[in-house]
């Protein structure tokens, strides 16, 4: 079946999904009417372009308060010690220019679910298919403390108290990740006036990526779709 956005058919990129495309053009089509990008671009990393400074524009977030922060963590204390310790590897899938997201995305959630059936293979996918150095040693990135790595991919790294490998992918600026934890430390819970302002980036976060699903549902309940359900869209497309 066809797509259709505001009566603009809706081609995928290479592997891209229906949805993800669908979104795509949706917010293209609001990039223009805000002036953002003029209505005969059609590169495609100029779009992408486009679209990032329009979500950066029209999708506002909240500083959260001390309160919410503290709130935090009191229920999450086991997320901030400090000497704590994890032995990991890891797949990367990069984010390069030119690299459709979609698919890239698509690619590793697929690679995950295999290994999560044949964890076994993990060094051999990591060597076959992983942009990082590391592939060469199976993935593995040895000994990782807090701070030694991007913080989006320390929070989901510590975040656990499983071993194993972990059922989700991981999203950091580089690309997408799939990352087996072998063998956890634990260390010393950090007071609250330590790790406060990396709290608050956090809930900022979650604020962000709420903020952006509803902002892609309002522009949706607003155009003529046909074809597709965007119905709790994700937005893999600000890095």
């Amino acid at each position: 079946m066809t797509v259709l956005v505001n009566g603009v058919a809706v081609s995928s990129l290479r592997d891209e999904s229906a949805q993800f495309a669908a979104v795509r053009e949706l917010l293209r089509q609001r990039a223009i009417a805000v002036g953002v990008i003029d209505s005969d671009t059609r590169n495609e990393g100029e779009v992408s372009a486009a679209i990032e400074t329009l979500l950066r524009q029209e999708v506002r977030t909240p500083e959260p308060i001390e309160a919410e922060c503290r709130r935090y963590y009191e229920h999450h204390r086991h997320e901030f010690e400090s000497g704590e310790l994890v032995h990991a590897r890891h797949i990367l899938f990069q984010v390069a220019p030119g690299v459709n997201v979609g698919a890239l995305r698509e690619h590793a959630e697929q690679t995950l679910n295999e290994l999560l059936g044949q964890p076994e293979r993990f060094a051999a996918v990591a060597l076959e298919l992983s942009n990082c150095p590391s592939a060469l040693h199976g993935g593995n990135l040895g000994q990782i403390g807090r701070g030694d790595t991007v913080p989006e991919f320390e929070r989901v790294l510590f975040r656990l108290e499983s071993t194993g490998i972990l059922p989700e992918v991981v999203k950091t600026r580089y690309g997408f990740h799939l990352v087996a934890v072998d063998k956890r430390i634990p260390g010393n819970i950090l007071p609250f006036d330590v790790v406060k302002e990396r709290i608050s980036e956090r809930l900022k976060q979650g604020v962000e990526a709420k903020a952006l699903r509803q902002y892609v549902s309002l522009l949706a309940g607003q155009a003529e779709i046909m074809g597709i359900d965007l119905g709790g869209v994700d937005i893999p497309l600000v890095q």
